[in-house]
């Protein structure tokens, strides 16, 4: 049985919303970063071979603040975890390419691929969660259909 705090906590649209701000802290965080330090962002897109560095570090920003943006307003979280994800899987095969590398440069990328791996396992949560009814929401539904019943 769970304790009435901790229902009353991970029920809280307060917490779901800090918990979707958490989540995509990465992406949001990085994306502003990228369009305040444009010149910065294509510098790290030609460090990766990517051209026009320009384009890749707008897309870049699109990507990362719209899909975060969607997260946390729980509107479409499906096509912004599902961008997100495709984002983080293609990172990991760019910049994280583990089996390209030797020695500690290796062990870190294998690392942190894992830890995106985890990342897009919580994005395809968020999506699956977004597709339930809250809490409230069901037992607000649920008490007229008991109603019914005891007539």
């Amino acid at each position: 049985m769970t304790p009435r705090w901790i229902n009353a906590l991970l029920s809280s649209r307060g917490t779901e919303i800090a918990a979707r701000v958490l989540l995509t802290f990465p992406f949001w965080a990085s994306g502003l970063i990228k369009l305040l330090d444009f010149p910065g962002g294509v510098a790290e897109m030609r460090h990766f071979g990517l051209e026009p560095a320009w384009l890749f570090n707008s897309l870049t920003i699109v990507v990362q603040l719209t899909g975060s943006a969607l997260i946390i307003a729980n509107r479409w979280t499906w096509l912004g975890a599902g961008a997100l994800g495709i984002f983080t899987f293609l990172t990991i095969l760019i910049v994280h390419a583990f089996w390209r590398l030797e020695g500690e440069r290796a062990i870190t990328a294998l690392h942190t691929a894992g830890e995106h791996v985890g990342m897009i396992g919580a994005l395809v949560l968020v999506s699956i969660l977004a597709l339930r009814p809250r809490s409230h929401e069901t037992q607000e539904q649920a008490a007229p259909a008991a109603g019914m019943l005891q007539r």
